[in-house]
């Protein structure tokens, strides 16, 4: 019996120091938000100085679509691009947005679900945000917007604070290449294999959802996407997403990471080598 419990105080023992150990290791993320303060300071401290702040929108994505699509995919995107950077962390997601007016309702607020906010408040949210970086250390601040209709906001914001910054040597980055590689270069892609620009559409069609798809097939309803009568811009959906594929959507994967990352690195480049 003594046997017995000497070995079972051994095998608590040895488990105990196994947890212990787990508990105190850093987790293997480039997510600000999973990461405790001190752990944080210290990535900052040893370079990680570069705070990617994905930017997305809660918005109808047609009835096969969800309506956080912007938010999950901006937040995916940005952890590849960060992970390919090797010198940055990502911000959490921004899902608040402008996205029309809702007395009248305009633009997507016409549809269920979809939030919106005034221009103004998004540009002081997304500058508190950006000084709060800026104080915890952070030298390069990018803007990955993940929709079009606020990328002039995101301009304006990171052209007000530089012209207040320029002395500092922080830097805040609009990357226009992000949306652009999302709104124009896949969407080309797609072209040379084939497919229509009725097709591809601008908004829950072939493109978008195949993206979607790519990154995570739970937000999109496989069910749907075939329905009859096909859905139309009444719907929220411009153009035809029947045919979108995972296989598709990586071709846009790839080149999204791959535009952004030159992007930034130039971006930061040109801020480093500023007088």
């Amino acid at each position: 019996m003594r046997v017995i419990l000497h070995r079972l105080r051994w095998l608590l023992t040895l488990a105990l120091s196994a947890a212990s150990a787990v508990f105190a290791q850093a987790p293997d993320t480039v997510f600000l938000e999973q990461l405790t303060w001190t752990e944080l300071r210290d990535r900052v401290s040893a370079g990680k100085t570069t705070i990617i702040v994905p930017i997305g929108g809660t918005e109808q994505n047609g009835p096969a679509m969800v309506l956080g699509k912007h938010n999950v995919r901006v937040k995916l995107l940005s952890e590849k691009i960060a992970l390919a950077l090797g010198n940055a962390l990502v911000a959490p997601v921004l899902a608040y947005v402008a996205e029309g007016g809702i007395e009248p309702p305009t633009a997507h607020m016409r549809f269920a679900g979809t939030i919106t906010v005034a221009e103004s408040t998004f540009e002081k949210v997304v500058e508190s945000a950006a000084r709060s970086f800026r104080h915890h250390g952070f030298r390069d601040i990018v803007l990955l917007g993940d929709h079009g209709g606020y990328q002039k906001n995101l301009k304006a914001v990171a052209d007000r604070l530089n012209r207040e910054w320029v002395a500092s040597g922080v830097r805040v980055h609009a990357v226009p290449e992000y949306y652009r590689a999302t709104e124009s270069g896949y969407p080309q892609l797609l072209k040379q294999g084939g497919y229509r620009d009725d097709e591809i559409g601008t908004h829950a069609g072939l493109a978008d959802t195949s993206l979607a798809l790519a990154l995570d097939a739970g937000l999109v309803r496989a069910e749907r996407l075939r329905a009859e009568p096909r859905p139309g811009r009444a719907d929220g959906v411009y153009g035809d997403p029947r045919r979108a594929s995972a296989e598709l959507g990586q071709l846009g994967v790839n080149l999204i990471v791959t535009q952004t990352v030159d992007a930034i690195r130039k971006a930061s480049a040109r801020a480093a080598s500023a007088p």
